[in-house]
């Protein structure tokens, strides 16, 4: 794969190539070893496009995975509770996970189980790859940096 266009969130492509031009070498790498010809496996179901082969979502998640994880990039989650009382959930907000559920419960109010996950973490730098469904995009931003501008090669 490669990049055909950026988008830099809040400076954070500037502030990589400042303070963590290592970590942006790697991002660059990892895009650039992805074959995407290779993950052209899914048939198409859509009455549209029956049978056409199209690229695989999960062949290509699979692929970033791998080569992120051999870089030394993790998962991150973080899993918390929440409720419908603004006030409430302000108040738990810095709580670890297990207060926050008694303490929502103590309130009377029922605790909703939530989290964030940011798919590839290193050195506080954290990378989102994302294909085709931008509906959590805005939610990802605001904790990462979004890798979803990539193209095939």
């Amino acid at each position: 794969m490669r990049i055909v266009g950026q988008y830099s969130h809040l400076n954070g492509y500037e502030y990589l190539l400042v303070h963590k031009p290592r970590l942006w070498d790697e991002v660059q790498a990892v895009i650039a070893a992805v074959d995407a010809h290779q993950c052209k496996v899914k048939k198409s179901r859509e009455k549209t496009k029956h049978g056409k082969v199209l690229y695989s979502p999960v062949y290509m998640n699979k692929q970033f995975r791998d080569l992120f994880r051999q870089k030394g990039w993790q998962e991150r989650r973080v899993r918390y509770w929440v409720t419908s009382d603004e006030r409430l959930i302000r108040k738990t907000l810095a709580m670890p996970e297990e207060d926050q559920k008694r303490t929502i419960e103590e309130a009377g109010h029922k605790p909703i189980y939530s989290y964030n996950q940011t798919d590839f973490v290193k050195d506080r730098v954290a990378a989102e790859v994302q294909f085709g469904k931008y509906a959590f995009v805005a939610y990802d931003l605001s904790s990462s940096i979004w890798l979803s501008t990539l193209g095939m090669s």
